[in-house]
């Protein structure tokens, strides 16, 4: 039999048994595959050991793969992009952090400078399989600070990418090239865009159309088969194959098919994980723990201490809330799989000490086993934190002056003018990209793929005569998109009639849209056309104005966007429609649940709390001291005290009970003096945002969370004005709120 066979069957046993001891003794179960490993290893000579290390490297590489393809399918990258700065700066700074401690000591121990870069990077990272498997044991996974976490590691992941990169530059050429790191980057964002783009556009079809011929075991074959394609396809454009598993199930995880799809790979992705754990387990070396062992030990507080410290400080500074700080900071005190990833890279090109790489497995092992008990550790330790503050830091977080990006984004007023173009922008940048990078991957899918095959086919001239032609066909939709896109918008349309300056920039910016297709069309000309460069100017302006002119052009693009957003949308929109169908008329109930006292739901709106979306229940009624609201609607508001009734599955029911009692404010958040009022007076200068508004289109109830009582006569008397009067200069507005709200408004207008 194979030794590859013989080698899986021992540690699978090995590790079934120790699992089985380890759940008895309520331990997580990493733990368990790391002792495993440890016994079934080469490095243990009490025990039988495994024959062949590069068999089970390959099989816990097949694990790294699922673990990150089902992280993929349950948190798509919709999910970051909904949460927007928070994750991307809080994964820069906990990097940048870590990168220091590391140099810091490498130093200590008079390391050489590529050992202190390259050991800086190794710590960076956390890994995103540790703390996926022990979220999943301790019952984690669920919770909201467990999804910011998460948010992280997969942009650290994608960073980390970045990182090897820049390594790789600065191992060769013993310097920093800017050129080669903005090359890179640009190399990393193309690829990443290419194939969400193409993925979402061409697999929810693909899936749509099969629908009718694929039961379990199919769908288990392509879901799989598509995972690896991507793995390899990764892999052969010098990334790792467990980002191209990953890219796939974040492309998987918009589909209809994405529960079942995961449902059908949960065993394999259990199986294999175990022996990666495993193999993780095999490489501790109780002779390097021993000649290393005070290295190990700094690096490992240095690893657990920094990531306690400086973890929580990121997160704290980007959320603003201890509890949510100190839980997911506690939650990354480990380095993984990207740290063995760079320390072979290091090796490989010959540019670090052959000691690092085994110091850094000895103190990944250790910091694995520390995970667990960090993350049990977690609440005590923030709840102590938050008790220790001084009562003034307590105040100013309670009251909304902590750094929380959120709470400044939802505070800062902006003009009309600033929000159209924020809007305008936003809208280009994107579009122009997304459609930029499929133009780049027609254009080298042409001169790759097409341009042989008609040569072969034609002729020299006849078959680059034909390819261009082809190539162009391929890319019209696209170029009619960078150019015309929100040409005609609103957005344009105001700012172009709100002053010269606008009107200019505005104008400014559609030429450079116009430039950009028109390069598009003069790069495929210029490479099949034999004439003077100006002719060649002049037919690609002529072909560019035909491609805008085009009726069909233009309708084959607004299909295709049409097309991609559905497909985008698809899963989201299915199951607002469909989440009542499939329920089962006997699992339907009527239930009662009450709003506590201090729940954050207290006069929300139906509609804003969206239950229907969220929980899976409808709201039949609401009863609110003796009186009964039935079939409210969603502009119906619900408050403290009142009591839902709700017709819902019995498991819905409960989940909906128990966020009702989970989502509370905390008890700092009570304190009295959060809701004390004040009231003000506003002088409105020349540059106020309010001139020229009326009462009811500058909405301070909605945007400054405040209430106009009136605008002070010459005589001193305050007047009460009407919905429709506009404020004007040197108005003074009387205006009552809380505190927090009444000085953000003084600084806004």
């Amino acid at each position: 039999m194979s030794s590859l066979i013989t080698d899986l069957a021992y540690i699978l046993v090995v590790a079934s048994v120790v699992t089985i001891i380890f759940k008895r003794l309520k331990q997580p179960l990493v733990l368990g595959y790391i002792v495993a490993g440890f016994l079934a290893g080469p490095h243990m000579p009490y025990t039988p050991s495994v024959s062949s290390m590069e068999g089970i490297e390959e099989w816990s590489d097949l694990g790294v793969i699922f673990l990150m393809f089902t992280l993929g399918l349950e948190f798509s990258f919709k999910k970051i992009l909904k949460m927007g700065m928070q994750p991307i700066l809080t994964a820069i700074m906990v990097m940048c952090c870590m990168i220091g401690v590391g140099g810091m000591i490498a130093s200590l121990f008079g390391w050489s400078n590529m050992d202190r870069i390259f050991l800086g990077g190794m710590l960076s990272m956390s890994s995103t399989t540790i703390i996926y498997k022990a979220y999943d044991d301790l019952g984690l996974r669920s919770k909201r600070f467990a999804s910011g976490v998460i948010s992280v590691l997969i942009l650290e992941d994608i960073l980390g990418i970045l990182l090897m990169v820049m390594l790789s530059a600065l191992a060769v050429s013993r310097e920093f090239q800017g050129f080669e790191l903005i090359k890179s980057l640009m190399q990393l964002g193309f690829f990443l865009m290419l194939w969400f783009l193409v993925g979402i556009y061409v697999l929810p079809i693909i899936l749509r159309k099969a629908k009718n011929y694929i039961n379990s075991e199919t769908l288990l074959v392509v879901s799989v088969g598509l995972c690896f394609l991507l793995a390899v396809i990764a892999d052969e454009v010098g990334y790792s194959p467990a980002f191209g598993a990953f890219m796939m199930g974040s492309i998987l995880a918009e589909t209809l098919e994405a529960e079942n799809i995961e449902k059908s790979v949960s065993s394999l992705r259990d199986l294999f994980g175990a022996v990666f754990f495993v193999s993780v387990g095999m490489m501790v070396e109780p002779s390097v723990l021993v000649e290393y062992w005070l290295p190990i030990l700094v690096l490992t507080l240095g690893v657990v201490l920094g990531q306690m410290f400086f973890g929580s400080l990121s997160y704290f500074a980007t959320s603003g809330n201890v509890q949510t700080a100190v839980r997911s900071g506690f939650s990354m005190v480990q380095i993984g799989e990207f740290a063995f990833i760079i320390a072979g890279l290091g090796q490989e090109l010959g540019v670090t000490s052959q000691f690092l790489y085994p110091v850094v497995v000895a103190v990944s092992i250790i910091t694995t086993f520390l995970t667990p008990y960090a993350i049990k550790l977690s609440p005590k330790a923030a709840n102590r934190i938050e008790s220790s503050l001084p009562g003034e830091v307590q105040s100013l977080i309670n009251r909304g002056k902590s750094l929380s990006l959120n709470r400044m984004n939802e505070r800062v007023a902006t003009s009309s003018s600033a929000s159209a173009w924020r809007s305008l922008l936003s809208a280009i940048l994107f579009q122009t990209a997304a459609y930029l990078t499929i133009s780049i991957a027609f254009l080298m899918f042409g001169y790759a793929t097409i341009l042989p095959l008609c040569k072969h086919i034609m002729g020299e001239r006849n078959g680059l005569l034909v390819c261009c032609v082809i190539t162009l066909l391929l890319l019209s939709p696209c170029i009619r998109a960078i150019v015309m896109k929100k040409n005609h918008s609103r957005e344009v349309k105001y700012l172009i009639s709100s002053g010269k300056m606008a009107a200019f920039l505005v104008r400014l910016i559609l030429l450079m849209k116009a430039v950009l297709g028109f390069i598009l069309v003069y790069d495929v000309v210029m490479f099949v056309s034999p004439l003077w460069w100006v002719w060649n100017v002049l037919i690609s302006v002529a072909v560019l104005v035909l491609i805008v002119l085009s009726r069909i052009v233009k309708y084959t693009s607004i299909r295709m966007e049409r097309t991609f957003k559905q497909n985008l949308r698809l899963r989201e929109q299915q199951n607002v429609l469909s989440y009542g169908r499939r329920l089962r008329g006997k699992d339907l109930q009527i239930a009662r649940v009450r709003i506590p006292a201090h729940s954050r739901w207290g006069g929300k709106t139906l509609s804003q709390l969206h239950f229907g979306k969220t929980d899976r229940v409808h709201i039949a009624a609401i009863l609110r001291s003796g009186h009964r609201i039935n079939i409210p609607g969603g502009s119906h508001r619900i408050y403290p005290g009142d009591v839902l009734e709700v017709v819902a599955g019995s498991e819905a029911i409960e989940s909906l009970r128990m966020r009702s009692e989970q989502e509370v404010l905390p008890q700092q958040e009570r304190n009295k003096e959060k809701h004390n009022l004040s009231i003000i007076s506003i002088r409105l200068s020349e540059s106020s945002p309010l001139i020229g508004k009326t009462l009811l289109e500058a909405d301070f109830r909605t945007s400054y969370h405040c209430m106009v009582i009136g605008v002070e006569n010459t005589e001193g008397h305050i007047d009460t004005i009407p919905a429709k009067r506009q404020f004007v200069q040197h108005d003074i507005v009387w205006v009552v709120g809380e505190e927090a709200d009444l000085s953000m408004l003084s600084m806004v207008i």
